[in-house]
């Protein structure tokens, strides 16, 4: 790790440490929070990921409004909320956003989409993922029907399996990285600054992070009235939406097609992506926009070499993508992937080496605190902070496995198991603490591409069904840094085993629903839900491409694929990073540099370029290291704001739309 990347990334470290108190934040409080998030901030969210996407910010947003009002309610009575009820209140809030259902709106979809017929796709979709088209086209916009059932259940079940799950193998690789290895984890601060920003009471002196909050929650009110409210509400009213700000982003790349061929441009005026480039760090950043850059040289002299060779000069946004990805970019881009899983695993061996090396240059009789006792405070529990046995968790993790894998072979015959059993026992425990190892040093992580589809198609087996097999290959990883999270709010984990099973129920019943009133409101994807509309095209396109993979009688996917375009990424991957280390400088060039290539969303990547080009230059410049203390608040104020617009917005609609047969 060069110099300049560890000065960045040591400013992200250290900047909370956990209380020295924890206690439980399961309450009444709480308990009336989970029916207000399941019957009130649930339906809000899946309206917005219809109507405006990721780019949104539904997750933060659904978290944050339920904290400020809960909080301001408990102020208003005179009882503030302690931190550790307002954690809880934070991760029920990121429970309901996972609404099981919501999925079910995208089976519907795909099954009559005309990419899965006219693939050959849509006749093989089993049952328990969704009803045929005609099913659906004869029973109209409904879930409420025995030919659902089986989807349904399915669901549920999933849900069930998926809450255990989260205390299996990740709490295992949290107690390593984090109480073993003590890695600093230094983006977890991140949502625990917003937690403590509406913990503050009378007493606490740091009013600033209140005085944050509220100017990102201005911001959020001005630009949520624009982005979301005016369309949403003219939506409910008018056969269109008027939509200010083009949602979700305004397609250049018919214009540019005139001097860049094969060049996919579009642009979305998104605050909270420009806000969260304020305080990414740089360097990746840098890497993104270099990519980016790449792809407007890249493309003209793909297509001129031939190799882009799909493009037509009418194509829109959303073909210019497919077609590129079909001709160059599948291929270059897992390889390039691969590339950056390698590297990650070097920095992680790189990091083992420079420990070891530090051990040896030790004077006799030095004790280090991290290296005393690693086994046992692995296996010992700390009771304050409520923690429960690891073998448990290897139990949970074993058990979870051996389900997945049993109902994938009983519902797909000739499921190829012994696959799975491999991952389950070697692949998933090396890539999840690699994974968890280096989000506790620097904040990024491990995703190794095409793992599941590569299985597929080496298996042998033939048909579609198997693409619908509920056999997950997780990267347990990302867990570690949610408990860091928990930790550093002082919480007791029974308070998320308890939020788990009053959150449960209420999820599946309001998500099914909510599913439900969303569908019955309009078509999905249609005009009144424009991200999906444009979205759920490439999705299906996309979807289509990779089941042919395992289909007879030639397959689109494997016609896409070249190798020599996959050793390309991955020579380009691994050269980039060996010239960056011999010039010194920061690695995390090749981490964004990713993203930047093929990005098939570039408009967000272009607001997240501004946001870093003006946090590092002028605000870091002005306000130094306290920007960084300052900034989360100021996102989790903005994302605030945005969900109450949501909230209104979502409300409106919903009403004026059951009202309107009986007004006519």
């Amino acid at each position: 790790m060069s110099r300049l990347e560890q000065l960045e990334l040591d400013r992200y470290r250290n900047l909370m440490t956990p209380p020295a108190v924890y206690a439980d934040g399961f309450t009444w409080k709480t308990a009336v929070g989970a029916l207000f998030l399941g019957f009130v901030m649930m339906p809000a969210s899946m309206y917005l990921a219809l109507f405006a996407g990721s780019g949104a910010h539904i997750g933060a947003a659904a978290r944050w409004v339920t904290i400020i009002i809960f909080a301001e309610i408990a102020r208003r009575s005179l009882k503030d909320m302690n931190m550790q009820e307002v954690y809880i209140l934070f991760y029920m809030a990121g429970l309901t956003l996972a609404s099981p259902f919501q999925g079910l709106l995208w089976n519907q979809y795909y099954v009559q989409s005309e990419y899965a017929r006219a693939m050959g796709v849509a006749q093989d979709i089993p049952t328990w993922f969704a009803p045929s088209a005609e099913t659906i086209e004869a029973a109209g916009r409904t879930f409420f029907t025995k030919a659902w059932l089986a989807p349904i259940l399915l669901s549920s079940f999933a849900v069930l399996i998926g809450k255990i799950d989260h205390y299996g193998l990740g709490y295992v690789l949290y107690r390593i990285t984090n109480d073993v290895e003590k890695l600093p984890f230094p983006f977890a601060p991140v949502d625990a600054s917003g937690i403590m920003a509406l913990t503050e009471t009378k007493e606490n002196k740091e009013r600033w992070r209140w005085r944050w909050f509220s100017i990102g929650g201005m911001m959020g009110l001005l630009f949520g009235a624009i982005y979301i409210g005016v369309p949403a509400v003219t939506g409910a009213i008018l056969a269109k939406p008027i939509k200010l700000i083009p949602i979700p982003w305004i397609d250049f790349t018919e214009q540019v097609g005139r001097f860049l061929p094969a060049t996919p441009l579009n642009l979305t005026f998104d605050i909270g992506a420009f806000l969260l480039g304020t305080v990414m760090p740089f360097w990746a950043v840098v890497g993104g926009a270099i990519g980016l850059v790449m792809t407007f040289i890249l493309n003209p002299v793909l297509h001129a070499k031939g190799i882009l060779t799909s493009w037509t000069p009418q194509m829109g946004f959303i073909d210019t993508a497919y077609s590129n990805s079909v001709d160059f970019y599948l291929s270059f881009s897992v390889g390039l992937t691969i590339a950056v899983t390698l590297i990650s695993f070097w920095k992680i061996v790189e990091t083992l080496i420079q420990k070891r090396r530090e051990r040896r240059n030790r004077k006799p009789g030095d004790v280090v605190e991290e290296e005393v006792g690693a086994w046992t405070r692995f296996v010992t529990n700390n009771v304050k902070r409520g923690d429960f046995s690891v073998f448990l968790s290897l139990g949970i993790y074993l058990f979870t496995s051996a389900f997945w894998i049993g109902l994938s072979c009983w519902l797909v015959p000739g499921f190829p198991w012994p696959f799975f059993v491999f991952y389950a026992v070697i692949y998933t425990p090396l890539l999840s603490y690699a994974s968890a190892k280096l989000e506790g040093l620097c904040g990024q992580s491990i995703s190794i591409p095409l793992v599941r589809e590569a299985t597929y198609i080496l298996s042998g087996y033939h048909g579609v069904r198997i693409w619908f097999a509920p056999a997950p290959i997780p990267n347990y990883g990302f867990a570690a840094k949610e408990f860091r999270v928990m930790e550093l709010c002082g919480t007791k984990i029974i308070s998320q085993i308890k939020t788990q099973v009053v959150v449960i129920p209420i999820i599946i019943i309001a998500s099914l629903i909510f599913s439900q009133v969303l569908w019955q409101m309009a078509p999905i994807p249609s005009d009144a839900y424009p991200f999906a509309q444009q979205m759920w095209d490439l999705q299906a396109k996309t979807t289509s491409l990779t089941f042919s993979a395992t289909m007879e009688g030639g397959s689109l996917f494997m016609e896409a694929w070249k190798w020599k375009w996959f050793g390309a990424g991955i020579a380009s991957g691994v050269g980039g990073f060996a010239l960056l280390s011999v010039f010194g400088l920061p690695t995390l060039i090749i981490f964004g540099l990713v993203r930047g290539l093929g990005e098939s969303f570039p408009g967000i990547l272009v607001m997240q370029i501004a946001g870093a080009i003006v946090g590092h230059l002028y605000i870091r410049r002005r306000m130094g290291d306290q920007w960084l203390k300052f900034a989360p608040v100021l996102m989790a104020g903005f994302s605030c704001g945005m969900g109450l617009i949501a909230m209104v917005a979502v409300a409106f609609t919903i009403l004026t739309k059951m009202m309107a047969p009986l007004l006519f």
